[in-house]
């Protein structure tokens, strides 16, 4: 006789402890976006200005253009470990994979109803990297909603590497603002977007995804399986 030990299913107070600072985080960056747009030209140009032509540009350009890489395989390999040894935090994390999807579709589809033009564009200035070109627009910021979801899909998935992956997010996010490309209200605005997003999409799947055989079993642990404790008896 073979008996497979299960871990129980994820309760809604578990993902509305989840589900509800991530949304006081996103309200905060929609408040300070807000605060912003009416000082955006000053703002911006104090930032894209300042780092256009310094020693600081290359690193800038560097950082905006490919720097959202580094974060993509961090969470590879998160989900790596999260695999051997935290099925649960696991299927958290796949789920806010879909999250992250879904923001990126979302800000997508913010763009074309708002058609914000480039600051660059708009001011005419020279900037780290090249301006994007006319219906490339603006608000929010793609990167920034990429970073914020994949930070925020870690974060539920493994609530103390917020402090490394968080931070890691935020200058990804704002070296969009230093090499020219985006005002400061598009970034706080991307970001909020992505947090929201992603957390939303977990809290409302995670508990379906939670009852699948393969996320729902405990993990190795103690160089056993420990999601399948197996009791063997004699008829």
């Amino acid at each position: 006789m073979v008996v497979t030990e299960s871990s129980p299913p994820v309760s809604p107070r578990l993902v509305r402890s989840m589900f509800i600072p991530a949304v006081g985080v996103a309200l905060v960056l929609t408040l300070l976006a807000a605060a912003t747009v009416p000082i955006r030209d000053r703002l911006y140009l104090s930032v894209a200005q300042a780092v256009e032509g310094s020693f600081l540009g290359p690193l800038a350009g560097l950082v905006a253009d490919r720097g959202l890489l580094v974060l993509v395989a961090f969470t590879g390999v998160l989900a790596a470990w999260l695999w051997r040894n935290d099925r649960r935090g696991f299927g958290t994390l796949a789920v806010g994979g879909i999250g992250v999807v879904g923001a990126y579709l979302s800000s997508e589809l913010v763009k074309l109803v708002v058609t914000e033009p480039r600051p660059c564009r708009a001011l005419g200035i020279a900037t780290v990297l090249e301006c994007p070109e006319v219906g490339d627009w603006s608000w929010p910021s793609n990167h920034s909603v990429i970073a914020a979801s994949f930070a925020t899909a870690c974060v539920l998935a493994a609530p103390r590497l917020i402090w490394l992956v968080a931070p890691l997010a935020a200058v990804l996010a704002f070296s969009r603002v230093t090499v020219g490309v985006h005002y400061v209200h598009d970034v706080l605005s991307g970001m909020a977007l992505g947090v929201l997003v992603v957390s939303l999409v977990v809290a409302l799947l995670l508990p379906f995804a939670s009852r699948l055989p393969i996320l729902s079993r405990e993990t190795p642990s103690n160089g056993e399986e420990s999601g399948h404790r197996v009791a063997q008896g004699v008829d």
